[in-house]
């Protein structure tokens, strides 16, 4: 399969708190997971796995970075589809879920900023397989934290990356800003086929 970065530019010049050059840069680091993507899977294909061994070997190599290029890629495709320039709204759904889970939006918003300070990975909002609620998860990379049996409604990159030209230091101020610019609409549609 080859895998094709989605174009993200309708994005650039729109949203609220982020600068054309912030967007533009962080969808080139997209951009850029995609291709590496393609490129570990196409090697992996001409790798003999023999000499493999968990010191080192090229197959061992190109499967420890898969994952890391697949996350990096798809990660960042929600991440970009959860975002919007028009302020959105949950739907019932998903809201109802989002109080039964936290107890209110306030407290759901608490976690998300709690989250977002405690990794400088991902924070990603789920719908737990296992008990069907939804949950709050940080993963310290792409590859490292993402929890089984849960499916991805919404991201949020926390990556230096995603906020340093436009907010120094001041990870918190991007995360207030993120949950402006969350569209709600996507998340509940996340939600909704999963139901």
């Amino acid at each position: 399969m080859i895998h094709i970065a989605k174009d993200f530019s309708h994005l650039i010049g729109q949203l609220p708190g982020m600068t054309d050059k912030q967007v533009e840069t962080h969808l080139g680091l997209y951009a850029g997971y995609v291709k590496k993507l393609n490129e570990i899977e196409e090697k992996l294909k001409l790798t003999d796995p023999v000499d493999s061994n968990y010191s080192y070997g090229v197959f061992s190599e190109l499967k420890r970075r898969e994952t890391v290029a697949f996350n990096g890629s798809y990660l960042h495709q929600s991440y970009f589809e959860n975002m919007t320039p028009q302020p959105s709204a949950a739907r019932d759904e998903l809201d109802k879920a989002i109080i039964e889970a936290w107890g209110s939006r306030e407290k759901f918003e608490a976690d998300i900023k709690g989250s977002a300070a405690s990794t400088p990975g991902w924070v990603i909002l789920t719908k737990n397989q296992v008990d069907g609620r939804l949950h709050t998860y940080i993963m310290y990379e792409h590859h490292i934290g993402f929890p089984i049996k849960n499916d991805v409604l919404m991201a949020l990159d926390c990556w230096e990356h995603a906020f340093a030209i436009d907010y120094g230091t001041n990870k918190a101020a991007y995360v207030d800003n993120f949950l402006k610019v969350v569209d709600w609409e996507v998340v509940a549609q996340r939600y909704q086929t999963l139901r």
